[in-house]
């Protein structure tokens, strides 16, 4: 009988680990670009039941994403160098039975919720850092983490929301250290000028293929 107990209490415990809502950070990382840099990160995000029916019934979600760089200073407080967020909603849309996932002007539907939080959990080319905010002299470190945002939501949820571990849905910040690249300008080579030849053989030169325009960056970014 007793066996049976530890086997039953086991599998419940189980199941409460199953059912725990989380998220967590992986694979942060800082990328040059023309106009500084950009954030790529990936986020691990496992709902629970409660948060699963409130979106069902219409309620939406909100998650904002955090990125910050700070800067150590030996003979005082560390200096907080950039903060940015980013916020995402989550609905579900009762006519057309779609999930919604919404980010400032941009929004995408999808059939069912894990595919929206998929959506969420893989962040790229979020520009965070603009040329002349960092100093190729300086090191750095960066801190990124995600969280379910209460404030935004309805004020009857925030009520039970703050008396129930089953919306305490936050990563831990993922922290890195970070050195700015050294820009230097590449002078272009000089272009020669064309054949004879082959201006008369041809007739017409190739224009170069366009470079495919990229998404545009959601206007929910925020600077503090």
């Amino acid at each position: 009988m007793s066996g049976r107990l530890l086997a039953g209490l086991f599998l419940l415990l189980a199941a409460q680990v199953v059912c725990a809502a989380d998220i967590s950070v992986r694979n942060p990382q800082l990328t040059a670009n023309d106009d500084g840099y950009s954030l790529a990160v990936d986020f691990n995000i496992n709902f629970n039941r409660r948060l699963e029916e409130t979106v069902a019934k219409g309620v939406p979600l909100y998650f904002t994403v955090e990125f910050e760089l700070n800067r150590s200073r030996w003979y005082w407080l560390d200096e907080h160098v950039i903060r940015r967020s980013r916020t995402y909603q989550i609905s579900y849309h009762a006519l057309t039975r779609q999930y919604r996932v919404s980010t400032g002007a941009l929004h995408q539907s999808f059939p069912s919720l894990d595919e929206a939080l998929g959506l969420i959990s893989r962040l790229r080319h979020w520009q965070v850092l603009e040329k002349g905010e960092v100093n190729a002299d300086h090191d750095y470190q960066a801190g990124v983490r995600m969280r379910l945002d209460l404030s935004q939501m309805p004020k009857t949820f925030q009520v039970t929301a703050l008396a129930n571990k089953d919306w305490n849905l936050a990563s831990d910040w993922r922290r890195w250290d970070f050195a700015p690249e050294e820009t230097s300008h590449v002078p272009a080579s000089p272009s020669s000028p064309p054949s004879s030849s082959s201006s008369s053989a041809s007739g017409t030169s190739a224009a170069p293929s366009a470079a495919p325009n990229p998404i545009p960056a959601p206007a929910a970014t925020e600077r503090k």
